[in-house]
């Protein structure tokens, strides 16, 4: 299983994530589009921050279902948190703000969020 570093902009968000990137989501809601991440679902557990939790700032949209995580410093928005299908906590991870990852070599799947 691979190991990726990630991070926002100015570092003040970094973490490591375990897992393997079959597929990214390319999410076309309100925020997704406007801050044009690619989006890999991991479970919670696979995510470990290596910064403290409030050096983040957290916002909520829609159905507040999802804590969208970003940089009170640099606005990078790196990760969120929210829950699975099943109840169980997962991570959304924004590949771009991953180190080493080809963007180009992934499968990127359009999801339609506007209409969620």
């Amino acid at each position: 299983m691979a190991t990726y570093t990630g991070s926002c902009h100015c570092g003040r968000i970094a973490y490591d994530v375990e897992g393997e990137i079959d597929q990214v989501l390319d999410c076309n809601c309100s925020m997704c589009s406007r801050r044009g991440g690619l989006l890999w679902f991991v479970p919670r557990k696979a995510l470990k921050l290596k910064t403290p939790e409030s050096d983040y700032a957290t916002y909520h949209f829609n159905t507040h279902k999802i804590d969208h995580h970003f940089c009170p410093t640099c606005g990078i928005s790196p990760f969120s948190e929210g829950k699975m299908p099943d109840g169980s906590p997962m991570a959304c991870v924004n590949v771009r703000c991953l180190e080493g990852v080809d963007l180009a070599s992934l499968k990127v799947v359009p999801y339609d969020g506007r209409s969620r």
